[in-house]
């Protein structure tokens, strides 16, 4: 199911950029935090509403990838959209 969400490989992304040992330190806790809240049950929008309800979550990873994009490889980004690509079955 998470894959179908439209923007799993940012959220994907941010998480193997949050692994990364090169990864400054304050990006990592940044990137931490948007995805903790991403996960989190509560939400300023529950994620049930259908059609609205992952717009404050997308809104949190599209922010982090704005500030924090220089972090951010190409390397991270080719496994995010390869495990999207894996769990659609494509």
């Amino acid at each position: 199911m998470a894959a179908r969400i439209p923007f799993a490989a940012d959220a994907l992304a941010l998480y193997f950029a949050a692994r990364d040992p090169a990864t400054p330190r304050k990006a990592k806790a940044m990137m931490i935090a948007a995805l903790a809240y991403f996960v989190m049950p509560v939400d300023a929008i529950p994620d049930v509403f259908a059609g609205i309800g992952f717009t404050d979550d997308a809104a949190v990873i599209a922010g982090m990838i704005a500030l924090l994009g220089a972090s951010i490889r190409k390397e991270h980004r080719q496994m995010a959209k390869a495990m999207v690509t894996h769990f659609r079955g494509n």
